[in-house]
C-alpha cells in the first residue's frame, strides 16, 4: 500500500487534479525563484530564504498543505550542467522566536532535457504535496521559509505555496520539540555517529494525551562498501532507555517511481530516497506519554565500520504532542488514485474499470464500514460498502467495483470529472462531512481493436559466466476487468523474440509488463562507453493491431528515442476493446500515429504509420529551417527510408495523404552517427 501522508485535496493546487468540498482556503505564497544565486547559473548550492506572512491564530484549520512545484529554467550556454542530477532539497520553517524546523524533504530527479524523454520537456513542472498540519502552532505570523538546495548544477526552479483549509483538525497540537538535526558520517571509529544522538530529556506539555516522534533521514555518499547511499542499515529508538522501535533506512521501490523515465540512474535502491520523489518520514508512537510526563529519547545506529571516504546520514527529529481526538467517528477521503490526471499517480492511470480511493480514520473510534458513492459527473452513480477494521489514524486504499461508464467512454476525447463521496461511516453520517467528497479530472483509456499481436524481444540481462540461467527477467500478462489473466508470456528465454496473437472480446483490459531486475527491457546504462561486462543487449515490447501490423500508442511509453522500454520495475497499460473496431480513416483523428525508428537513426529508418486506411501519400523529411531534404512515396504501413545522405541533426518527418490533402501526421527524427 502506498503512503499517502502528502496527497490530500490536491486540486486546490494549480495543475493538480483532485479537489475537496471543504471550508474556505487561505493561500500563502512563499519561495518562487530560480535555484541559482547568480544570473550566469554558476552558483547553486545553498539557502534560498523568503519572508512569509502566515494567517493569524483566530481561525482553526482542518488541513495545512505545502505545495512544492519543481520546475525548469533554460541555463545559459556556458553552464556545464543543467537540470541533470539528483539533489537533496530541505524545506525549513524559521520563526521570529528562533525555531528552525525541517518541514519536508525531497530529491530532485535526473531531469536533463533530452531527445526521446517524455517527462522532461523544456519548461517542465512537477508537484510535490506535503501535509504540514501538525506544524500549525508555528505556521503563524511572520516567518521565513528556507529552501536548502544541495545541488551543484543549475536549471531548477521552486514555487512554494501553502493552503490553509478551514475546519477542525484531527487533534490539537499541544507542543513541538526539536530533537536532533544535521549530517554526520557513519562508520567512523574516531567519531562514531551514535555520539551525535545522545538521549534528550523532554516534558510533555499541558493537555498532552499522546506523543509521536517524527524522523526524517536519508543516506548520502558512499564508502568502499557503498554506505551510506547504497547500503541498508537500521536505527533504533529508545524511550527511557528501552528500545521501542527499529526501522530500516532504505527505499526498495525506486524502480516504481511515478516520475519516469529519468536520464540518470533513477532505478537504483537507495538509503530512504529515490531520485524525483519526496522523502517519506518515519513516525514512531511514544507509548504512555501524557501531560507532565518526564522522559528521555535516544537514537542509535547499527554498529558499522566503514572504509575509505565515509558516507553520511542527514537527519531531522521532532516530537509532536497531541490532545485528544476532536471527533469520535470520522472518516476522511484523502485521495483519488484512479482515475486521475495527477502526475503523482502516473503509473496507475488512465483506467477503464476499477476506481481506487484512499481513506483515513481521523476519529477516535474504530471504523468497520464505509458506504461510498462514486461515478462520473452528470452520469449514474454507484455505491459500495467497504468492510474491515480501521483503527484511529490508520489509512487504506479502497479498490471500488468496476465502473461501467469508464469503459463506455473509452476512446473519447477531452477531460472528464470523477466524483467520490463517503455517505456513511459505521452505518451513520460521520462527524465531519467537509472531508467526505473529492473529485478528479481524468482522460479516458484508448480503444484498441480486438485482434492484437504483442511482440516482445527479451534482453540477456542476468546471464554471466557464473550464472548461465537462460530465464528472462521480463514477462507480461493481460487481465480482464475481473482481474483474470486472459493472455500471458511468462518464463521467457533471454535474447528471444516472442510474437503472441490475441483475439479479445469486448471489455476493459490491462497489460502489465514486469521486470524482476527493475530496469525495464532497455536502459541507457547498458550502452555506456565502456559498456557493462558482460554486454547487455536491448529488448523491447510492442503492441500491434492486426492485420495491418501498425503500432498502437501506449501511455508514456516510447518505441523510439533514448528511453524506449525504460520503465523500471513494471508498466501498466489499460485499454478497452470494441469487437470489430478496425483501422481508421486519416481524417478521423483517432489513434493516428507516425513513428520513426530507430531514433536516433544512422543510415536507415523505418517510418511507421498507424490509423490510416488508404496509405497512398508522400513522406517528406524537413531540416531545422524547413527545407525538404528528402521525400518518398508511401505504399505500406512501414516504409524503409535511407538517410545515409543526411547530416547529423534533428529533422521533422511529415506524412501527407493523397486522399485527404489537408490531413498530415508528423514526428521528429534524430540522426546521430
Amino acid at each position: 500500500m502506498k503512503r499517502h501522508i502528502y496527497l490530500l485535496f490536491a486540486v486546490i493546487f494549480l495543475g493538480l487534479q483532485v479537489q475537496a468540498a471543504s471550508g474556505d482556503t487561505t493561500w500563502v505564497q512563499a519561495n518562487n525563484r530560480w535555484l541559482s544565486h547568480d544570473a550566469a547559473s554558476t552558483n547553486w548550492y545553498g539557502n534560498y530564504d523568503t519572508m512569509v506572512v502566515f494567517p493569524n491564530t483566530a481561525t482553526t484549520y482542518r488541513k495545512i498543505l505545502m505545495e512544492f512545484t519543481l520546475g525548469e529554467y533554460p541555463c545559459p550556454a556556458s553552464a556545464q550542467y543543467c537540470s541533470q542530477w539528483d539533489y537533496t532539497v530541505q524545506n525549513y520553517l524559521m520563526t521570529r522566536t528562533g525555531d528552525t524546523l525541517e518541514l519536508a524533504r525531497l530529491i530532485t530527479p535526473y531531469a536533463k532535457p533530452n531527445v526521446g524523454d517524455p517527462r522532461f520537456a523544456t519548461g517542465f513542472t512537477y508537484n510535490y504535496i506535503f501535509d504540514v498540519t501538525d506544524y500549525y502552532p508555528l505556521l503563524r505570523d511572520t516567518a521565513t521559509m528556507r529552501v536548502f538546495y544541495s545541488g551543484y548544477s543549475g536549471g531548477f526552479t521552486v514555487n512554494l505555496r501553502f493552503a490553509f483549509i478551514e475546519g477542525t483538525p484531527e487533534r490539537d497540537v499541544k507542543g513541538i520539540s526539536k530533537l536532533w538535526t544535521g549530517s554526520h558520517t557513519y562508520g567512523s571509529t574516531t567519531d562514531p555517529i551514535n555520539n551525535h544522538y545522545t538521549a534528550m530529556s523532554e516534558t510533555a506539555p499541558i493537555g498532552t494525551q499522546s506523543a509521536t516522534m517524527k524522523w526524517i533521514i536519508t543516506g548520502h555518499g558512499s564508502d568502499n562498501n557503498g554506505c551510506c547511499e547504497f547500503m541498508s542499515h537500521n536505527y533504533q529508538v529508545q524511550l527511557n532507555s528501552t528500545q521501542i522501535a527499529q526501522d530500516t533506512i532504505w527505499r526498495h521501490d525506486c524502480g516504481s517511481n511515478e516520475l519516469y523515465p529519468q536520464t540518470g540512474t533513477w532505478i537504483y535502491e537507495r538509503a530512504n530516497w529515490c531520485p524525483g520523489s519526496l522523502v517519506v518520514p518515519h513516525f514512531h508512537n511514544l507509548p504512555g506519554i501524557t501531560a507532565g510526563s518526564n522522559f528521555n529519547l535516544g537514537v542509535t545506529y547499527d554498529a558499522y565500520t566503514g572504509s575509505g571516504s565515509l558516507g553520511i546520514y542527514t537527519t531531522e527529529g521532532s516530537v509532536f504532542y497531541y490532545g485528544g481526538f476532536n471527533k469520535t467517528l470520522d472518516a476522511s477521503l484523502d485521495d483519488i488514485i484512479a482515475p486521475t490526471n495527477y502526475e503523482g499517480h502516473y503509473r496507475e492511470n488512465p483506467i477503464c474499470s476499477q476506481p481506487t480511493i484512499h481513506i483515513k480514520n481521523t476519529g477516535g473510534s474504530v471504523i468497520n464500514s464505509v458506504l461510498i458513492q462514486y461515478g462520473i459527473k452528470d452520469s449514474s452513480q454507484q455505491t459500495y460498502t467497504w468492510n474491515g477494521s480501521l483503527a484511529s489514524l490508520r489509512d487504506t486504499d479502497v479498490v471500488l467495483p468496476s465502473l461501467a461508464n469508464l469503459n463506455s467512454i473509452a476512446g473519447g476525447t477531452g477531460t472528464y470529472t470523477f466524483i467520490a463521496k463517503l455517505l456513511q461511516v459505521n452505518g451513520v453520517v460521520d462527524a465531519d462531512t467537509t472531508n467526505n467528497t473529492l473529485t478528479s479530472q481524468f482522460v479516458p483509456t484508448p480503444n484498441w481493436p480486438n485482434n492484437l499481436v504483442i511482440l516482445m524481444h527479451t534482453n540477456n540481462e542476468g546471464i554471466t559466466a557464473v550464472n548461465t540461467d537462460t530465464a528472462s527477467e521480463t514477462s507480461w500478462q493481460v487481465f480482464d476487468m475481473n482481474n483474470n489473466v486472459v493472455a500471458s508470456r511468462t518464463h521467457a528465454h533471454i535474447t528471444y523474440t516472442y510474437s503472441d496473437t490475441l483475439a479479445l472480446n469486448s471489455g476493459c483490459y490491462k497489460l502489465v509488463i514486469t521486470d524482476l531486475g527493475c530496469d525495464g527491457l532497455d536502459w541507457w546504462v547498458w550502452h555506456t562507453n565502456p559498456p557493462p561486462t558482460p554486454v547487455i543487449n536491448s529488448g523491447y515490447l510492442q503492441v500491434k493491431q492486426l492485420p495491418s501490423g501498425a503500432l498502437l500508442p501506449m501511455h508514456g511509453y516510447n518505441y523510439s528515442g533514448s528511453y524506449k522500454n525504460d520503465f523500471g520495475c513494471t508498466y501498466t497499460q489499460y485499454f478497452s476493446v470494441l469487437t470489430g473496431l478496425g483501422v481508421k480513416e486519416v481524417n478521423n483523428a483517432f489513434e493516428l500515429l507516425l513513428n520513426a525508428y530507430p531514433n536516433p537513426a544512422q543510415n536507415e529508418v523505418t517510418i511507421s504509420i498507424q490509423g490510416v486506411n488508404d496509405l497512398k501519400g508522400m513522406i517528406r523529411i524537413y531540416d531545422v529551417v524547413g527545407k525538404v531534404v528528402m521525400e518518398q512515396r508511401c505504399k505500406s504501413n512501414n516504409e524503409n527510408v535511407h538517410v545515409d545522405g543526411l547530416s547529423n541533426g534533428i529533422y521533422n518527418v511529415i506524412y501527407f495523404s493523397d486522399a485527404h490533402p489537408n490531413a498530415k501526421l508528423n514526428t521528429r527524427l534524430v540522426i546521430a552517427r
